[in-house]
Formats: C-alpha cells, structure tokens, sequence
C-alpha cells in the first residue's frame, strides 16, 4: 500500500512530508490513493538499526522467538536488528543462518539478519564456517562469539583474517577470561567486596580492546567491540581512531544510564554482562558516543524466562531486555543529543557496520521506506507486563523514558501504528 506522511519534522530539522509508493520506496510526488498519516509534531527518523539483539530461536522459545523479538523491535522504532549466534544449535554453519534468517522473513516486522558464530560451537577454538555462512542466503557479514570473548589471540586473527577476504567484520566480547572468568558478575570495587560477589574488573575488557585493534591494525581488517562499557576502553577506541585503524564500537542504552550502585539490593534484573559500572565510566560513555568515539547504540536484548533469571544474584542469568526502550533511554540519558546525532548512532552507523544497504538511508526519494515517527514531548511510563517480548527482565519498569514511537514503517509496509502492532 502507497503512503503519505504529512507534516513530520525531518530528523528534527525541517517540517516536510514524506511520500511511499506501492514498491516500499520513497518517491518525489504523493501517489493516488495513498493512506495519509498526519506526522504534525512528529519527528521522523530513518528506522532504527540494533547491532545486537538475542532472540532465543532456536531452543530457548520461552524466552523469546524470532516473531515475539521482532514485534519488541517494531515498537521500539527498529526496522532492522542482528540476531546473535549463541542460540541452540548456534549460528555456526550456513544452515542454521539461513534457518533465522527465513524466520525473520516468515514474521515480516523487521529485517532479521543472523550474526554467524565465530568459532564453532562458540568454544574459541576452531573456526566455524565463515565463508559458507557469507554465501549463504541469509549474506552473513558480521560474527562473534557474544557471550564467551575470543580470546585466543592466534584464533581471533585467523578469523579477522579470513572475514576480510569478503568484507565481514568480528564483533568481539571483550572479556579476558583470566581476569573475569565465569562467574564475575559484579564491577570489582568497593562495592564487590562489601556484597560478596565476584568482580568483574574494567581491565579484563580493556586489555582485549586494545589487543584487538592491534590485531585489526596488523591484519587489515574490521574489528568491532561490543558492549563498551568502560572509560578505560574509551581510551584505547580514541587512540585506535586516531591512529586509522579500522575498528568500531557500540554502547549499550542500560550502559548508559545505570550504574553499578543497582546491585545494592542485589536484584537479578541488573544483572548484566558486562556489568553495570560507575558514573564516571557512565559519563566518559555518553561523551564517547556524542563525540564520536563510540559509533552505535546497540541494545543486547538478552530476554530470559523467569526460571533463569529469578535466582540468588551469582546464580541468575546475564542480561535484560532493551528493545521497545532503547530509543528513550537514549533520549533521556542524553537529552541535548540532536535527532541527526541520534539516526546516526542508532540508524546510519548501524546499518553501515552491518553492511546492510537499504536500511539508515536518506530520507528522500529513491531510499527504502525504513522510517520511525517519534514523538519528542512524551514521557513513557514502562510497563514490563506490556511488552510484546515473552520475558520481564526489564530494568526500565516502573521508570518514565522521554520519547515514544508512535510510527514505525519497514519497507512501506506500517508495522506499527499509534503505539501498538498494526493489524
């Protein structure tokens, strides 16, 4: 169906209209027949690009499916987000990326791109099928062992190595096993101590970054740190940068705003990985992100059933959801970041780490119609009981976010309107 949006605020800038034929592409001139929606008030911005979503499909459904994620990511304003590999069975061969990759195609709300595991089995040691993943239908360009680190220096080359032949690029967990092993769940300070739980200190992150972009700088190829989460690793990126090495990096939206004083009342909701740091790495975060340093907003959706997650903290599991939040958390823990900067952080820069070329385009004819509405002046009471994920590790309930989409349209196609899942 052709589409008319009137009266939207371009990226914050300039009031114009926005017009979608039948073929899902933004065209010169309103095409007849065309649903209007009225955007007065609205911001609109190229659709949202998450770097790191899990979806849980396949083997882990009562967590979340590949449809239940992608509803989550078309409320949150995304048109596009990458699929983690350490699913069961992982993402480590041609066949089951091209397995989510048709699941993403069979729910339709967004595009599903399937990040390929590393190494096989994602235990650090043999490589997994790379090359057959990229060939495969599901194009897989990106790859990581996200929950573990890579961190054999002699395996991670060998896989810089051999993505670079085709332009891919690892995304790396960056956690030195020696220094943070498994179960180090706690930033190490103070705090740590007097909890009794196990630290998790910054320079386990910070001396893989920096192996990294020395092994990026050696081999030529494309490193991409997930999860950011230090001030420490702020340093070795802006060094990294500096020096023209090919490396990127994305930030969290809970890595953003929350601090490691949550894990006083040792709620298991707060407990992540990488582990909630304190305000002075917050605050070198929000600069790094603003100024460039760090490149994306990525969510680490990590949804987990209530059985996994309702435990002694040390015993619970990792992580908590972030689609339908991301975008105001984003808002709210920088509230002066302009509309440009955050299509940029959330939508350009995303889609281009991803390699995916119709998604963070212009808004302006000949681009796709990947398009989020937002409206600027809402305050958003989050509800965890109204999430259309299937988990309740959600960090942000009972908090007002700024910011609300109200509008998200994924290849023409309106997957959500007026707030809610369009029929």
């Amino acid at each position: 169906m052709s589409l008319v949006i009137t009266g939207a605020s371009l990226l914050g800038e300039r009031t114009g209209d926005l017009y979608v034929d039948d073929a899902g592409v933004l065209v010169d001139e309103a095409p007849a027949g065309a649903e209007t929606i009225d955007a007065d008030g609205l911001v609109a911005l190229p659709g949202l690009v998450d770097l790191h979503t899990h979806l849980r499909e396949p083997g882990r459904e009562d967590a979340e499916t590949v449809l239940t994620g992608s509803q989550a990511a078309a409320l949150g304003g995304y048109t596009a987000i990458l699929a983690m590999a350490n699913t069961s069975p992982v993402t480590d061969t041609a066949e089951a990326a091209t397995r989510v990759w048709e699941l993403g195609r069979e729910a339709g709300l967004v595009h599903v791109q399937p990040v390929g595991a590393v190494t096989r089995g994602l235990a650090g040691e043999e490589l997994a099928e790379l090359g057959l993943m990229h060939r495969s239908r599901a194009g897989v360009t990106v790859f990581s062992d996200d929950g573990k680190c890579v961190h054999d220096a002699r395996v991670m080359r060998r896989a810089l190595e051999y993505v670079k032949a085709f332009g891919g690029v690892v995304s790396q967990h960056s956690q030195d096993p020696a220094l943070a092993g498994p179960s180090a769940c706690c930033h190490e300070g103070e705090l740590s101590g007097r909890l009794g739980l196990p630290g998790w200190p910054g320079i386990a992150e910070e001396v893989i970054v920096a192996r990294d972009v020395m092994l990026a700088r050696h081999t030529g190829s494309r490193v991409h740190v997930a999860h950011v989460s230090t001030a420490g690793s702020v340093e070795v990126l802006r060094w990294a940068k500096g020096q023209g090495i090919d490396v990127t990096a994305e930030v969290t939206p809970h890595h953003l705003l929350l601090t490691t004083d949550l894990l006083a009342g040792y709620d298991p909701t707060f407990k992540v990985n990488p582990p909630l740091r304190p305000q002075e790495d917050v605050d070198a975060l929000r600069a790094a992100l603003a100024d460039g340093t760090i490149d994306a907003v990525a969510t680490d959706h990590a949804p987990h059933a209530r059985h996994d997650k309702e435990h002694a903290f040390v015993d619970a599991a990792f992580g908590m959801v972030g689609l339908e939040t991301a975008l105001g958390v984003v808002r709210t823990a920088l509230p002066d970041l302009s509309w440009a900067d955050v299509a940029r952080v959330m939508s350009v820069t995303p889609a281009r780490i991803a390699g995916l070329a119709d998604h963070g385009r212009p808004l302006e004819p000949g681009s796709p119609a990947n398009v989020v509405l937002v409206d600027p002046s809402a305050t958003v009471t989050v509800d965890r009981d109204a999430s259309a994920s299937l988990s309740r590790n959600n960090p942000w309930h009972g908090r007002g976010l700024t910011s609300r989409v109200v509008h998200t349209v994924h290849g023409g196609r309106v997957t959500v309107r007026d707030g809610a899942l369009a029929d």
